[in-house]
């Protein structure tokens, strides 16, 4: 059995059972294909595809597991290339990140910048979208990282390095009543008024939501957006009060729009980034998580390198205190 007849098999499955197509993918002839492809079956002894005359009918039971394994041999082939890679090209490669547009907007900027100070040979690719667009992403194995927050039901194939924690913040216009009250924001304060706030997720009750339920609310959503840019225009224009993660409050939202601390009226979210937990990480890729989460130790960096499962991580974690970052002029700062 040859990696290159594994390669060919995945290359039919990938390409809807088109012996043809498979092999313009893979630079070859067809004959080529179909002759790797009888050698393969023979060799194992067994039929991975059903038959319709000269073309490929449908996977046996047999072929959709050797269909699974072969995914798998192919993968550890391209970790031990990578592994390889990193002893003779250390400071070259690619690396693609999806996370969200608050995180690409108002997080990853200052990262990103040093990054590419420190590796200007990596080529670096980030995509925006909602969890489920990510999860997307990632289970195509389209991207090496994704960073978002909650939604850990989407990711269970990866390893989640709890990364800091955030609060909300409430955005209005200059002067708006709310700016005025006596005492300390609530969330029936909250409910007299139209909200416009961030897309919720499809998996289940949102936080937000979830927080008004529990005091009897329901809020008056009238307009979501996942980009806090968009939500902060509607405001602007007067169609509600919106909320908005904390660091999304940025310094220059201040000509025009005023920001209430909304620290206890939601629970308290954690983002984190994630891989792969079949993936083996190039140094550089180990770098961007220390820059995305400089709260991590040299100690629980390496432990991170040596996990295999979620557990090892929450056990890791468990007992350290995560940064909580702030909006404008706030940054990162020690958890509260």
């Amino acid at each position: 059995m040859k990696l290159q007849q594994l390669k060919y098999l995945l290359a039919i499955v990938d390409n809807g059972l088109n012996i043809t197509a498979a092999a313009e993918r893979m630079y070859t002839s067809q004959p080529g294909v179909s002759k790797q492809l009888k050698l393969l079956e023979e060799e194992l002894g067994l039929q991975l595809f059903t038959r319709k005359g000269k073309s490929l009918g449908d996977i046996t039971a047999a072929g959709h597991q050797v269909i699974d394994r072969a995914r798998i041999i192919m993968r550890e082939a391209e970790n031990i290339r990578t592994l390889a890679a990193d002893y003779f090209q250390e400071e070259e490669g690619s690396l693609s990140i999806a996370t969200t547009h608050t995180q690409a907007r108002y997080v990853l900027p200052d990262i990103v910048a040093e990054f590419r100070k420190r590796y200007p040979k990596v080529d670096l690719h980030l995509h925006q979208g909602t969890s489920e667009q990510i999860a997307d992403m990632m289970s195509a194995q389209d991207i090496d990282f994704a960073i978002a927050t909650g939604s850990a039901e989407l990711f269970s194939g990866l390893i989640l390095v709890p990364s800091y924690r955030w609060d909300r913040s409430i955005v209005v216009p200059k002067g708006h009543e709310l700016t005025r009250l006596d005492h300390k924001l609530t969330l029936h304060d909250l409910a007299r008024y139209p909200l416009v706030t961030y897309v919720f997720s499809f998996g289940g009750q949102s936080s937000l939501k979830r927080a008004f339920a529990n005091e009897g609310l329901e809020p008056d959503v009238v307009f979501t957006a996942r980009d806090a840019d968009v939500i902060k225009t509607y405001v602007r224009m007067g169609l509600g009060v919106g909320i908005v993660a904390s660091m999304a409050a940025d310094c220059s939202d201040r000509k025009d729009l005023e920001v209430i601390d909304a620290e206890g009226l939601f629970p308290r979210s954690t983002t984190w980034i994630g891989y792969r937990k079949d993936a083996v990480l190039r140094r550089f890729m180990f770098d961007f998580l220390k820059l995305f989460a400089p709260h991590i130790s040299a100690q629980q960096l390496d432990e991170i390198r040596r996990a295999t499962s979620q557990s090892d991580i929450d056990e890791l974690f468990d007992a350290s205190e995560l940064p909580v970052r702030g909006g404008c002029a706030d940054g990162v700062n020690a958890a509260t």
